[in-house]
């Protein structure tokens, strides 16, 4: 079944998934206000309370998937839970405006989408195919690998951790982007901005944030590993595996470096070249060869009975 729901699911955001509402940021919002509200009491004070409003989604979730008996229900609300672990219609709206402005060669409007994506994931500044390699890790390789590790559970818990560290998720629902609209109207000069934080909710990121950063560079200390891997089975082996083996016991190297490193060795760009539409293109490109390896990975332990 994990499998499966995988494939669904992959599928059907590449194809059909439209829209916040396939967005687990939607949902996440009205949670984290409720959380920072009065409601909750004095329980917001506690030491623990991070750490348990963090995990309490991936609980729930988990508990309700777990409590149906027939697989078929099982196998649409995991399909449905992975779809809004991985739904990035934000990011693809802003990526699509990126290839507009390199089609007319437009380098402002380029460089200006780009920061926008660097802005609301809240993502070090990097140049555009590993920027772009990263973000299709923290929205696909990581989510499906804590997926095929714990389930539905490890999915959400990923995903919600991994939308507390972004900007994006501490502005009001009201102030994204359109979700069709912009998607079908000409990006000629792209639109889409990246919204300040609101002033008042500025506290609230700030712990949530740094809480989330923390969390996240051990929930992503392996998963990186294995993307590396895979870069370096459809990449340049030689180059990919050197670097890999170079930082495999590094604990404090942060993943977005290590996935720069890895990523220019799997497909070395001439440096006049780093931030140019075709780099963009190309690492877009790898990444996806990269998800392939990992499902045609959890397919080989699936079918050996490691997976089920």
């Amino acid at each position: 079944m994990t499998l499966l729901s995988m494939l669904i699911a992959l599928i059907v955001e590449r194809l059909a998934v439209r829209g916040r509402g396939w967005q687990l940021v939607t949902y996440l919002q009205p949670y984290l206000r409720f959380c920072s509200s009065g409601s909750v009491g004095s329980i917001r004070q506690q030491p623990y309370f991070l750490f348990v409003g963090w995990l309490l989604p991936a609980v729930v979730i988990a508990l309700l998937i777990y409590s149906v008996q027939f697989w078929l229900f099982q196998l649409v609300l995991n399909t449905v839970v992975l779809l809004l672990c991985i739904g990035s219609w934000h990011y693809r709206q802003q990526y699509k405006q990126f290839l507009n402005a390199c089609q007319r060669d437009d380098e402002q409007a380029a460089f200006l989408c780009m920061h926008q994506m660097r802005q609301a994931q809240g993502a070090p500044e990097l140049t555009y195919g590993p920027q772009l390699i990263w973000l299709n890790f923290r929205y696909y390789a990581a989510v499906l690998f804590w997926y095929a590790l714990l389930g539905a559970f490890g999915a959400v818990a990923y995903a919600c951790l991994r939308q507390l560290a972004e900007p994006m998720t501490y502005q009001h629902s009201s102030d994204l982007p359109a979700e069709d609209t912009a998607a079908v109207a000409d990006a000629a000069a792209p639109e889409v901005e990246t919204p300040a934080v609101a002033a008042d909710s500025a506290p609230v990121s700030a712990g949530w944030r740094l809480f989330a950063d923390d969390l996240l560079h051990w929930a992503d200390w392996l998963p990186v590993r294995l993307f590396g891997l895979g870069l370096a089975l459809v990449g340049d082996f030689s180059r990919t595996s050197a670097v890999l083996l170079q930082h495999a016991g590094a604990m404090q190297m942060s993943a977005p470096q290590l996935l720069t490193e890895l990523s220019q060795a799997a497909e070395p760009v001439p440096e006049e070249l780093l931030n140019s539409r075709e780099a963009a293109v190309s690492a877009v490109a790898l990444a996806k060869r990269n998800v392939l390896f990992f499902l045609a990975l959890v397919a080989v332990l699936t079918l050996s009975g490691w997976l089920s």
